[in-house]
């Protein structure tokens, strides 16, 4: 079965949506501000031009991986090792697009590039609490749009902030204002663990994430994402299938 495109055109009720998504990503902004100003200050303090800072923000968009990119071109490493390295850190936008896949899958070609170029992990967050409460395929884009514009312009400014004014306070990263996206993805993950199947998800990652934190360009990071998503799957699929594992178990002894 097909389902019809959503139109773009606009109304009151997509209007509505499109506020109330950007109003429930306000928390996220706030986390993300500090982040914005301490890309913005190094990218000052650092061997590229200012546009290009700006630039990268209006394009990549991905805090973390510009983060890496950034020090990986301080550090004059090869463009073959930054392609790399942040293509791995951002795989997980891979994950976070197999979960909404369902909920936009009747969404036109225009609306599901514009709602993936918007995609963050804060954009992740907001958006599936609110569709994972809705049948796949009833919601239209304007919530998304709402929240992830809102992100992006935010994003927008606070590394023009940094630009601008970080040069002005040359010790602003080692003030500790990261913090504040650490409790960001804090703030992201809890609500999330309301099964079993996702507290060991979740353990499991954060404890591989931390022993493997040594291996090169963050392959420790994408394989402790693996290791969780299996748990995670396998948790699942024994939930949905009780008698299957139980069979599985005697058959075994």
């Amino acid at each position: 079965m097909t389902h019809p495109t959503t139109s773009l055109s606009s109304g009151p009720g997509h209007l509505k949506e499109f506020i109330a998504g950007a109003r429930d990503i306000i928390p996220m902004m706030v986390g993300a501000a500090p982040f914005g100003v301490i890309f913005g200050t190094l990218v000052a303090s650092g061997p590229l031009h200012l546009w290009h800072g700006q630039l990268m923000s209006l394009v990549v968009f991905a805090g973390s991986a510009q983060f890496i990119a950034l020090g990986l071109i301080a550090g004059h490493a090869s463009f073959a090792v930054i392609w790399a390295t942040t293509l791995v850190v951002n795989l997980r936008h891979v994950l976070y697009s197999a979960t909404l896949a369902p909920h936009v899958a009747h969404l036109s070609a225009r609306w599901r590039w514009a709602l993936g170029a918007l995609l963050t992990d804060e954009v992740f967050a907001v958006a599936w609490e609110h569709y994972r409460h809705r049948e796949p395929g009833t919601v239209g884009p304007h919530y998304f749009f709402g929240a992830g514009l809102a992100m992006y312009l935010n994003w927008q400014i606070w590394t023009i902030a940094g630009l601008l004014f970080g040069a002005a306070f040359p010790g602003l990263q080692s003030l500790g204002l990261d913090f504040a996206m650490v409790a960001t993805f804090i703030a992201i993950v809890v609500p999330q663990l309301v099964a079993l199947r996702y507290i060991a998800a979740a353990a499991t990652a954060g404890t591989l994430a931390f022993f493997w934190q040594a291996w090169p360009y963050k392959l420790g990071l994408l394989g402790a994402v693996f290791a969780g998503v299996a748990i995670g799957v396998l948790l699942s699929n024994s939930r949905s299938n009780p008698r299957g594992a139980r069979k599985t178990a005697e058959a075994s002894q």
